[in-house]
């Protein structure tokens, strides 16, 4: 499961990244579960951080910011399935304070005797994702 914090509430939600998007890394509340903040710390117990970053570059713009977010999608799709029983996810970067973004670097190269540029993508500040357990 994977929740993210809003307000006075903590839900969950899924992936909703998009290349084209102004805000690539978003997530989008799905209903499955919802809690009060408060009662979520009372109910779960922090266990560790897990700071996901992804790199990926190419010729096309579009397709090397896409293959970054399918990197990231893919490694918090990896978490989620290492968790053990009564495990969540919590997103714990903070909107507007460290929120991660993708950054872009080009780079002029020579293709085939023409100018060319390649893309890199990088995702910075990292994703934090607090892995954190139920108390029986």
């Amino acid at each position: 499961m994977l929740l993210k914090r809003s307000g006075s509430t903590t839900h969950t939600v899924v992936t909703d990244f998009k290349a084209e998007a102004l805000n690539e890394i978003s997530f989008a509340r799905d209903g499955a579960f919802s809690l009060p903040t408060e009662r979520f710390g009372e109910l779960y117990t922090r266990i560790r951080e897990e700071a996901l970053t992804a790199l990926a570059d190419g010729p096309v713009q579009k397709d090397a910011e896409e293959a970054l977010l399918e990197e990231l999608d893919d490694q918090i799709e990896g978490l989620r399935g290492r968790l053990g029983e009564g495990e969540i996810l919590l997103i714990e970067n903070d909107t507007g304070v460290d929120w991660p973004k993708t950054r872009e670097r080009r780079q002029d190269v020579i293709r085939e005797g023409e100018n060319r540029f390649h893309f890199h993508w990088r995702v910075d500040p990292p994703l934090r994702l607090g892995v954190y357990r139920r108390e029986a």
